[in-house]
């Protein structure tokens, strides 16, 4: 029997570091890409790997906005992407809370970063190996969430990543891998990482 093929990912936040971050989106003209976020995901479409999101989305926990306009605003990602030849292969979302919202979406879920309910998802529908993929983010939450599932982790000084990097970076236990200006700068990493593995293999 042939040993099933796995395939790597990039895992990349929504909010301030694929789109700017506004706080809660809560209408879709709220949902805006950041400048090079397109060409980013171009060149992880290129390279391979499958370009996934994982995104926190408690505000439907908090009644700031119904999991409907979580999907709407996923379309409308994809169809900014599609006009820039980009696209993402697959979106992961948590709606919960563990303490507030009604009883549907108040759970203390796996799903919710920084645990890893949500790329364990992944692996098992797309066949990923964690252990050599990647993940970006714009908090100390992604960072946390790439140490317990054995992947490497990128911080992007973009949404909040600056603020939590300049304030806070020096106490943290689990570092980045690496520090990035945006999604882009972060892929373009991952790609040399990944080339001088190559070439040392």
């Amino acid at each position: 029997m042939e040993k099933e093929e796995k395939c790597r990912a990039i895992f990349m936040d929504r909010d301030g570091t694929i789109s700017e971050e506004v706080g809660y989106v809560n209408h879709l003209s709220r949902f805006r890409l950041l400048p090079r976020t397109a060409e980013a995901i171009r060149l992880i479409n290129k390279s391979g790997f499958k370009a996934i999101v994982v995104t926190n989305q408690s505000g439907v926990a908090r009644g700031y906005f119904p999991e409907l306009l979580v999907r709407e605003v996923h379309t409308k990602m994809q169809l900014l992407l599609s006009q820039e030849g980009a696209h993402v292969d697959r979106i992961y979302y948590c709606p919960h809370h563990p303490q507030v919202g009604p009883p549907q979406y108040r759970i203390d879920c796996d799903c919710r970063k920084p645990k890893i309910g949500m790329l364990e998802k992944a692996a098992r529908d797309l066949k990923i190996d964690l252990s050599t993929s990647y993940i970006i983010g714009d908090k100390h939450t992604e960072v946390i969430m790439g140490h317990r599932a054995g992947i490497k982790s990128i911080l992007v000084l973009t949404g909040y990543g600056i603020g939590e990097y300049e304030l806070y970076g020096d106490q943290w236990e689990q570092k980045p891998d690496f520090v990035a200006e945006d999604l882009l700068a972060a892929v373009k990493w991952i790609l040399q990482q990944e080339l001088q593995e190559e070439k040392h293999s």
